[in-house]
């Protein structure tokens, strides 16, 4: 079983930038894939990024390329989302997702593991 806590969400302006964090625990953290998806309001929840065990891999959804970064740190049991150039749409709840089988996910359907969510509110 594997516990995931997300934290870092709050309002910002449209431009600025946040940091996400999301805590893991009850596993070994560096067999995890971890991957962060999102939600808005009356939408499907969303891939946002994925990256491998060893941080070595990443990938990301072509609405956040090169405003967002993943991250992860094996000695903190965490992951990062680094989001800069941040937009209205941006807005969502913000979920970091785990899975124990090797592979970047991009669907909800891969990761068997979820935080609670922290909300991302960008004001425009």
């Amino acid at each position: 079983q594997v516990q995931l806590v997300e934290s870092g969400g709050g309002l910002v302006q449209a431009g600025g930038s946040l940091r996400l964090s999301c805590a893991a625990s009850g596993r070994t953290f560096r067999s995890l894939y971890m991957g962060w998806f999102r939600q808005a309001p009356g939408k499907e929840r969303e891939f946002v990024a994925a990256i491998s065990w060893s941080g070595g891999s990443t990938y990301g959804a072509d609405s956040v390329k090169g405003r967002f970064t993943i991250s992860r740190d094996n000695a903190k049991n965490t992951v990062y989302l680094q989001m800069n150039s941040l937009k209205a749409e941006d807005t969502a709840v913000y979920y970091c997702a785990a899975r124990a089988r090797p592979g970047l996910g991009i669907t909800v359907y891969e990761y068997a593991y979820w935080g609670q969510g922290t909300q991302v509110t960008v004001s425009s």
